[in-house]
């Protein structure tokens, strides 16, 4: 759990002031010291103060991976206000749908970049262009809306840093404020779980628009004082080359991205190859796919729990010699953990119930949502959704509870399911989720990437072997790829949607 030095603001990451190399990208010549890194953020929050960014104010950013855009974040937070990052690749009717939903003072863009934002944009929004230097921190400059120098202030623990929305998968997406207390709480969690010194270098995989990458991958591991490198693009087959020449010790991704990164891996793992281990996160590691990593790597490959609510990770597997179980998320971390039944009481061991959460990680509430908030909370705990089980103090995913299938009154998780056909020699990729049904409420639907030859009947036969009749998919989908957010995540309450079966 968190001690007295986790209530801080996201500054006091940056503490250190020495010389240790703290952030830079792969093609960079030299890496920022924390001493560059600290000087390069107060020159940012200036130029954002001289273009009326102020405390209380909400920043939104659609800009490209890269040092740059941490450290615009840690800028925008050092002046009390929140940063909003979006991703870039959004069209413009989700950045209206954003935009209009966070209200935003300023908006960050690439220079001459991105119409599509740049038409979603209110009026009275800042547009703000950003343009990269090859010596110091981005030029800043208002592309078009109305500036009046404003006052700088410091912000408090209590100051809202991130303004993040949730991934949507059930339900339109909410806004998360996650406090300058709830971040560093969690950053400093991280580094202690996994045991970060200023020797380690993250590589920074996952998107900055996102906890994942924000604050795993990012916050961690300055919080330990050691290196990020964050690159400007993240394509799989340059990860090898780059983890070498750039002596990584960790890197974290999902498991789309990990098998992506295993399959333009080179047959032999590069010599300069050395992590210390590899961390999954954002939604469930298939257990062959963790094994096939793990022997490629030499090095453990640890799975993760996190969310957005709670600041990203909640438990996680530890590091050897403790114990590492497959098809697990580990053990608590950053929050306090229960599994509940409907009426919110603790089961017992190895019984399923609600996963529950609480802890210096775990976000107040939903902005302005009373009504999400009345039911996320309960008696001080935030419900995640999620289906679990412990099992010698270990946390087991079984689904959302949204997502479970009731198939004629019984329950079926989406997960086993997926288990099951993964285990199949030709499926690269599965999901599997309720159809509506008139007969029986609901039916067992699967989407399935194959990586050989393969059939729908196939898929049945082999499920038929290994699941009761009333598990195994009536409809099965052959597609090139599932669909997904970008994070990653699985969206299975849009599937009857998206094959017409709703």
């Amino acid at each position: 759990m968190a001690d007295a030095l986790d209530n801080g603001v996201l500054l006091d990451l940056l503490e250190s002031g020495s010389d240790m190399p703290a952030l830079r990208a792969p093609e960079d010549p030299q890496p920022l010291s924390y001493g560059q890194l600290a000087d390069a953020v107060d020159e940012l929050a200036a130029r954002l103060a001289a273009l009326g960014v102020a405390n209380g104010d909400r920043v939104a950013l659609a800009l490209p991976p890269g040092p740059e855009l941490i450290e615009l974040v840690l800028a925008i937070g050092s002046l009390g206000a929140a940063a909003a990052p979006l991703n870039p690749a959004y069209g413009e009717a989700e950045f209206s749908f954003y935009l209009d939903d966070l209200q935003p003072r300023a908006l960050l863009l690439s220079q001459g970049e991105l119409d599509a934002a740049r038409r979603a944009a209110p009026g009275e929004v800042t547009q703000i262009d950003v343009t990269l230097v090859a010596d110091g921190p981005p030029e800043l400059s208002a592309g078009s809306g109305r500036t009046a120098r404003a006052q700088r202030s410091e912000p408090t623990p209590d100051h809202v840093a991130l303004l993040l929305h949730t991934s949507g998968t059930t339900s339109r997406p909410k806004q998360v404020p996650l406090r300058h207390r709830n971040l560093t709480a969690s950053a400093r969690a991280i580094a202690r779980h996994y045991a970060l010194t200023p020797d380690d270098v993250s590589y920074c995989a996952m998107p900055l628009f996102h906890v994942h990458g924000l604050v795993a991958s990012t916050l961690a591991q300055l919080a330990a004082g050691g290196t990020v490198l964050a690159p400007r693009r993240v394509a799989p087959g340059r990860l090898w080359s780059q983890l070498a020449a750039h002596g990584a010790t960790w890197y974290s991704a999902s498991p789309t991205l990990h098998h992506m990164v295993l399959e333009s891996a080179p047959e032999q793992r590069p010599d300069g190859v050395r992590l210390r281990f590899a961390r999954s996160c954002s939604s469930a590691m298939p257990p062959d796919l963790a094994a096939r990593l793990e022997r490629y790597l030499d090095a453990p490959l640890l799975e993760a729990y996190g969310m957005t609510e709670a600041s990203h990770e909640m438990a996680a597997n530890p590091l050897p010699p403790q114990q590492r179980v497959f098809g697990s998320v580990g053990v608590p971390t950053g929050a306090e953990i229960r599994v509940v039944d409907e009426l919110g009481a603790d089961v017992a061991d190895g019984a399923a119930g609600e996963v529950v959460i609480r802890g210096p990680g775990v976000m107040d509430g939903y902005l302005a949502n009373e009504r999400a908030n009345a039911e996320a909370f309960r008696d001080g705990w935030f419900r995640t959704g999620d289906q679990g089980r412990f099992d010698d103090g270990y946390l087991i995913l079984v689904g959302r509870l949204k997502e479970i299938i009731i198939r004629g009154g019984e329950n079926i998780s989406p997960l086993e399911v997926e288990a099951v056909l993964l285990q199949h020699p030709a499926v690269k990729e599965a999901v599997a989720y309720g159809i509506p049904d008139a007969k029986y409420g609901q039916l067992v639907g699967a989407a399935v990437v194959a990586a050989g030859e393969l059939s729908a009947a196939d898929v049945v036969a082999h499920c038929k072997e290994r699941l009761a009749a009333f598990k195994i998919p009536s409809v099965v989908h052959l597609v090139e790829k599932i669909p997904r957010t970008p994070t990653g995540k699985v969206q299975r309450q849009r599937m009857p949607a998206h094959f017409g079966e709703d």
